[in-house]
């Protein structure tokens, strides 16, 4: 067999083997984890609950979301019925109904505790947009909760991200964000994350249960969990404004 036929043959093997058995890039990866996990509209009901030294709380919420920017949450329960976050155009504003007060958070405040759980504003309204705030590398691989995931360190490209430095693992075959660890830019570690249980969407694996603890207290921690999940389902187009949060 002639030396060009075998390159021929070589060329067309390589051409048809899988795409997974080519190195995948660290961004590729936080691409298709931001893709997964983003619809173009959704609707969701769940809860938040913190365990700490004063007991156990437990609050409920409703959620929307549109994109990769816009984000929705009511909370239902009766001490925090009405009050909303919102999150649009790169910016997060709180309403409170009592007092009829609209504030907006930026940079550090992004932080704060919702309600006193371990879980931050950051948390809960997470643009999926992270390659424009963060770079990223793929430091090799582990299994967590039995399965093969990606090790990537995240560090902020700016200071007005919650968190300066993340250490995620990402599932190689769902791209489901199974674990996290969130640090300072000098390595104070500042909240742990756990994905507990999950749920089937539109073909894509997303958290159902996830447990949160907060570094900077002592004895507390939060379990959020999805009760419902509705994609790509028609939203009022004024959903995500101002005007709508303080109706």
């Amino acid at each position: 067999m002639s030396k060009r036929i075998i390159m021929v043959l070589l060329g067309l093997t390589i051409l048809f083997l899988p795409v997974s058995l080519f190195a995948i890039t660290a961004e590729e990866i936080v691409r298709e984890m931001d893709a997964q996990a983003t619809f173009e509209t959704s609707y969701s009901t769940g809860s938040i609950k913190t365990t700490d030294r004063f007991g156990t709380k437990e609050s409920t919420f409703k959620a929307w979301s549109r994109g990769t920017n816009d984000s929705l949450i009511e909370f239902t329960s009766v001490a925090e019925r009405g009050q909303k976050i919102l999150r649009t155009k790169g910016s997060l504003y709180l309403f409170y109904p009592d007092a009829e007060e609209l504030i907006r958070l930026q940079g550090a405040a992004l932080r704060q505790s919702v309600l006193g759980s371990d879980l931050s504003y950051e948390d809960m309204t997470e643009e999926k947009t992270t390659l424009d705030d963060y770079t990223v590398t793929l430091d090799g691989s582990e299994t967590i909760n039995g399965r093969d995931c990606h090790i990537l360190t995240l560090t902020a490209k700016t200071r007005q991200v919650a968190y300066p430095v993340q250490k995620i693992w990402v599932d190689k075959e769902t791209f489901l964000t199974w674990k996290g660890e969130y640090s300072t830019s000098h390595g104070r570690l500042l909240k742990e994350m756990e994905v507990l249980d999950t749920l089937e969407v539109d073909g894509r694996t997303l958290p159902k249960e996830t447990r949160i603890e907060d570094a900077m207290k002592s004895n507390s921690a939060t379990w959020m969990t999805l009760d419902t999940l509705e994609v790509d389902i028609t939203l009022d187009r004024n959903l995500f404004t101002l005007e709508n949060l303080t109706w």
